[in-house]
This record gives C-alpha cells, structure tokens and sequence, in this order.
C-alpha cells in the first residue's frame, strides 16, 4: 500500500480553502431576500408623530446646518454650500441627467423639500466621511425625525447600506418591510421595485 504524504502547508492551505467556500455559501445563502408577497391596504400618509424616532447619538460627531436647496430624494444642499447624501437610503432618480426620471422620483424629492427645505437639521455622521462625489455623507435629522429613516418607512426610499457605514441598517430594513407589506409610496406606484 502506498501512502501520500502531503507537507503540512499544503494540508493548512487545502483546510482554509474548504472552509472559505463553506463560509461564502453560507453567506450567500442566509443573504438572500425572502420572498415576500405585498398586501394591499390604505396608503394614508400618518403624520410624522406617529413614527417611531430615534435620536442621534450624542457625540462629536454631530453638526447642525440649515438646509438651503434640495437635489434629490436624497441629498441636499445646506445654505453654505456643502453637499450632503443620506446615508443608508437611495430614492429614485428625479434630476440625473444620463438616465430618465424614475418612477416615484419627483414624489421623493418633494417629499425631501417638505421635511427639510429652509429647517435647520442635525446631522450624524457614521464612519465615512465624504462619498466619491465629494458630499458628505450624514444620517439627518429634524427635530425627532429620523428623515433617512421617516423617507424608507413612508415608501419614498429603498435601503442601500454600504459598509462601514450600518449603525442603522437594522432600523431601515424593520421601515422597508413596514413599507412593502402596507403598500406605501413606491411599493405601490412602481411595479419593479
């Protein structure tokens, strides 16, 4: 009987490569969506009261400014003149000039301008600090009003989490389903979404 003999790098190499593909099936498998099927109902607008808040943490990482101008769905311009994207969220386009209006867009960037135009804001930085376009990139606030968070529970906005940045993709992920199973906003006007 002839035995084979493998150097133990070779065994260490072959057990870590097993192990990295179980990990990424795995991963793979328990990422996937479940298939979820929306029940129609009212599609009533609750006033902002009634949502759950969340306050931003009371750190050095917060900032106030006055928001001057509205983009988008999703990002703003404040009074000084600096950019700032939502983090977290992504509306449909309403004003990119490669692609077409989205469905839902303009309704998203109206309903942007409604809770911050002209309102001084909190903002909540995470890890990152700017996004390849140079805006800054912020959880924002009025008042008590989580906006990234108000925006996907209201159907204005889908979750778009981009790691490092996930404080509160817990939080957005609860407010997308509570969108898709009430039929709200875009899960309601947009078939594809």
């Amino acid at each position: 009987m002839v035995k084979i003999h493998f150097p133990f790098w070779e065994i260490l190499l072959i057990s870590f490569l097993i192990s990295l593909g179980l990990f990424l099936l795995y991963s793979s498998i328990s990422t996937s969506p479940s298939p979820t099927i929306p029940l129609p109902s009212p599609t009533l607008s609750p006033p902002l009261s009634q949502f759950p808040s969340l306050s931003p943490t009371p750190h050095d990482t917060l900032e106030t400014a006055t928001v001057g101008r509205i983009v988008d769905g999703d990002t703003i311009e404040l009074t000084d003149g600096r950019k700032v994207r939502y983090i977290g969220i992504d509306t449909p386009e309403s004003k990119d000039p490669r692609s077409p209006v989205e469905c839902f867009g303009q309704k998203a960037s109206e309903k942007n301008a409604e809770l911050v135009l002209d309102k001084e804001i909190t903002m909540e930085k995470d890890i990152s600090d700017k996004d390849s376009f140079g805006r800054l990139l912020r959880y924002v606030f009025v008042g008590d009003v989580f906006i990234n968070d108000y925006l996907v529970r209201q159907g204005y906005a889908q979750i778009s989490i981009y790691p490092p940045d996930v404080k509160y993709q817990d939080e957005f992920l609860a407010s997308q389903q509570e969108a898709r199973e009430n039929n709200r906003g875009l899960w309601k006007e947009c078939t594809n979404s």
